[in-house]
C-alpha cells in the first residue's frame, strides 16, 4: 500500500497495546480518534478489523484531525505530547478512577437488592 510493511510497523502498535514497552523518554502526541471514521474500543480491536498496517494508517488519520482542530479548541485547552512516563501516570490514574466507578456501581447495586428484599414476605 504505502510502502510499509507490517512488520516494521507492528513494534509501534505493541507499544500501545502494552504502554510498559514504551521507554519514559520518548514522546506520545495526542490523537483524535473520531479522524479514524468509526469507534473500537481499544488498539487491540482496531488491529484486529484494520490489520497492522491499516491500524497504522489510522493513527496517521487520528493525528492529522487533531491537528485539524476542527472544534476549534483553545490551543492551551488541548491537549499536549507528553513523555510516555507521564502517559502510564495518565492511564493509571484513569484505571484507578474506571476502577472506583465500578466498585461504587457495585454497592449502589448492592444496596438496591437489599432494599429488593421484603423480610415480610
Amino acid at each position: 500500500k504505502n510502502g510499509k510493511k507490517e512488520e516494521d510497523l507492528k513494534p509501534f502498535l505493541d507499544m500501545l497495546v502494552d504502554p510498559e514497552k514504551v521507554p519514559d523518554e520518548d514522546m506520545m502526541l495526542p490523537v483524535d480518534m473520531r479522524g479514524v471514521g468509526k469507534d473500537f474500543d481499544s488498539v487491540e480491536d482496531i488491529m484486529e478489523e484494520l490489520g497492522v498496517v491499516g491500524a497504522a494508517e489510522a493513527f496517521v488519520k487520528a493525528r492529522e484531525y487533531f491537528e485539524a482542530n476542527k472544534d476549534e479548541e483553545p490551543a492551551d485547552e488541548r491537549p499536549k505530547p507528553m513523555t510516555a512516563a507521564e502517559w502510564k501516570e495518565t492511564l493509571a490514574a484513569d484505571d484507578d478512577l474506571l476502577e472506583g466507578e465500578e466498585e461504587e456501581l457495585l454497592e449502589e447495586g448492592e444496596e438496591e437488592d437489599l432494599e429488593e428484599e421484603d423480610p415480610d414476605e
